[in-house]
């Protein structure tokens, strides 16, 4: 797969932590853009500020997550990852241990 870096904008921030994401489970740029701008569910994000958007995949058994943080007028993209199977609505958002540790290191 060719994976092409994405760069600041106008309208978004991308950390280190989510372009690492990006490459390991396959996302691309453009996903990631349009489920922030278009979510099939919106819930408030683990870590402080923070809002998490879900798609589900065109299977159906998957979900792609996305969590991110207002800054100003821009999105500040923190991670996204792949979800196995349908998370329940309105409960904790379904975040892999290995992402978990890693927002911790960030926020502190």
């Amino acid at each position: 797969m060719n994976f092409k870096i994405p760069k600041n904008d106008a309208k978004y921030l991308w950390t280190q932590h989510v372009i690492d994401k990006m490459m390991y489970y396959g996302i691309s740029e453009s996903l990631i853009k349009r489920i922030t701008r278009f979510p099939a569910r919106k819930e408030e994000g683990i870590a402080e500020n923070t809002v998490a958007v879900m798609k589900p995949t065109s299977s159906k058994k998957q979900e792609v997550w996305v969590m991110y943080t207002e800054v100003g007028t821009k999105k500040r993209i923190i991670s996204a990852w792949r979800y196995p199977g349908v998370s329940p609505a309105g409960k904790k958002i379904p975040i892999p241990d290995e992402i978990l540790h890693e927002l911790d290191s960030m926020i502190e």
